[in-house]
């Protein structure tokens, strides 16, 4: 790779290489020391092809899951299983993962402006916006981004697209689906929402038992409805109504 060339974004590979390695580094006690992640299924990522691949996941906080995630790819990249024990990883970090973030969100502070260089599709949401309902149509720009980075690598996605359990899948997950046929893995996350703030970078509780599931890539008939794609994926993602049930009725009868 030359020294100064740069991603589908137009970001310097370098700068994102060193970006990537200090969050790491600054984020590492979080997840090993201050609180303990637990991670299963990595060995559905060992293999994985390098490009046109999808993570789906549920979504807790803004920043620290996708932190997180970013460390089990760099772990992965140098042969580590279901570890980030050892942070000799971000010597040299997994450089070709993106992940899908609305604009207004990545635009908010220093910070979530360093991790937009370092990895973000930053994209309007067509729903809402500033916290009010909106009705906007698709940018077909934005679709061409999340088409360049899968032909890139790598890209996490929340089709929720809020922080709040169990609420419908966005079809617009579906759409990218049909129309790019990545290879998809579903992920579930637990306890980020109760160890960090939303936005994820503040620590809000110590010795939080974090957890990331990996699982093997879904089955998906791309000629499928985008209901059905849907459907599926929330449930491999654990946030369909039946879940919510489920735990409903957990909390119940402990209570």
């Amino acid at each position: 790779m030359a020294l100064f060339s740069k991603d589908v974004f137009g970001h310097y590979n370098i700068l994102k290489r060193i970006l990537i390695s200090v969050v790491g580094l600054i984020t590492f006690p979080r997840f090993n020391w201050i609180n303990k992640t637990k991670i299963t299924g990595t060995e559905h990522l060992e293999k994985l092809r390098a490009k046109n691949v999808l993570f789906v996941s549920n979504h807790q906080t803004y920043f620290a899951d996708v932190i997180a995630m970013q460390h089990v790819f760099c772990s992965v990249k140098w042969g580590f299983k279901n570890s980030i024990r050892n942070p000799i990883y971000l010597l040299n970090p997994m450089i070709t993962s993106s992940f899908i973030a609305a604009k207004e969100t990545m635009k908010a502070g220093l910070l979530p402006k360093i991790f937009a260089y370092a990895g973000s599709i930053s994209i309007k949401r067509t729903w809402r916006e500033a916290g009010k309902d909106i009705n906007r149509q698709v940018d077909l720009s934005e679709i061409t981004k999340i088409e360049n980075a899968l032909n890139q690598g790598w890209v996490i996605t929340f089709p929720q697209g809020t922080t709040t359990p169990y609420v419908d899948g966005r079809r617009g997950t579906a759409h990218i689906i049909k129309e790019f046929k990545p290879i998809v893995i579903p992920v579930v996350i637990d306890g980020f929402r109760r160890a960090f703030d939303k936005k994820g970078l503040r620590l809000k509780k110590r010795g939080v038992n974090l957890s990331l599931t990996f699982k093997a890539p879904i089955e998906i008939d791309f000629n499928d409805t985008s209901d059905s794609i849907m459907d599926k994926i929330m449930f491999e993602i654990e946030q369909s109504k039946i879940f919510a049930f489920e735990k409903n009725e957990a909390v119940k009868i402990e209570v």
